[in-house]
């Protein structure tokens, strides 16, 4: 985003109402970044019951990746869910949601996609934060990217003829790219991901609105309609200039929901867009990663 995300934090609710929620527990938790100031009165927690979920590394170039796995611990191979981070990068927030995938039924497996500059999670504030991530080539997300594909292949509990993708706020761009640049994908879900994102040279050359007609996976885009950093009219363009190329797109918006209303650990949450958005989206993977 060009905007800091607490500009929709408080959409909604009052000043009051923010700081009761914020002071449930204290902003911040075990495991989430100081800079996302996590909300506790929000935060859901999926269990790893009946999961085999662990903490790793893939290679990419020469470079270990650090990577987290989910899937049933029942015997078997099941399709893939590829998780890229929001920009707050592998923190237990998207820990919970590549387990909440593997509850699902998926071998559900995220990244780390700030390693190589020692990450962003303990930094103190959003300015720190996009003074690292903002200087990341996108080539280089979607090098990382290949290298999970390459991971994907050779394991025995995956499908490796069914992957999806899925990205959250910088993530749900990083999604749509690398939808337009992997035509084995079989389905993209990006969630808030901006359209039309600023572009440095040496950071980023193009946006998801450039590549629209190199996308072959089916793609479902989720919105708040008060995101103050990605127009409504950005979204609508996206998914008529996918669907102008003949692919298969549904972009939902949802009217009064702000940037990042999944993010159940923050204020900008809203339940109930939530659960409907999370719902859409297990149904577009299970649509098109099932057969």
């Amino acid at each position: 985003m060009t905007r800091d995300w607490l500009a929709n934090a408080y959409h909604g609710m009052t000043r009051r109402e923010f700081l009761a929620r914020a002071a449930v527990t204290g902003a911040v938790l075990a495991g989430y970044a100081p800079a996302a100031t996590p909300v506790a009165g929000e935060v859901i927690t999926t269990s790893s019951d009946g999961l085999a979920a662990a903490e790793g590394t893939v290679t990419a170039a020469d470079f270990q990746i650090p990577v987290y796995e989910a899937r049933p611990s029942a015997a078997g191979r099941y399709p893939v869910v590829l998780v890229i981070p929001e920009i707050f990068g592998l923190h237990e927030h998207i820990k919970d949601v590549t387990r909440r995938f593997a509850k699902e039924g998926f071998h559900a497996v995220t990244f780390e996609p700030y390693a190589r500059e020692g990450g962003v999670l303990t930094l103190p504030d959003m300015a720190a934060v996009r003074s690292v991530a903002d200087k990341v080539p996108d080539s280089r997300v979607m090098a990382d990217l290949d290298a999970l594909m390459a991971h994907i292949k050779k394991h025995p509990a995956a499908r490796a003829d069914r992957v999806g993708v899925t990205g959250f706020c910088r993530g749900g761009l990083y999604a749509l790219l690398f939808a337009a640049r992997n035509p084995e994908l079989k389905a993209a879900v990006s969630w808030y991901g901006q359209i039309k994102p600023s572009k440095t040279k040496g950071v980023r050359t193009e946006g998801p609105l450039d590549v629209a007609g190199r996308i072959t996976a089916p793609v479902l885009g989720l919105y708040g309609a008060e995101d103050l950093g990605i127009p409504v009219a950005d979204v609508k363009e996206m998914e008529a200039e996918l669907k102008a190329a003949g692919k298969t797109a549904e972009f939902v918006i949802y009217p009064g929901a702000p940037h990042a209303f999944h993010a159940d650990y923050r204020p900008s949450y809203r339940a109930e867009p939530a659960k409907d958005a999370w719902g859409r989206c297990l149904a577009w993977f299970n649509q098109y990663l099932r057969g």
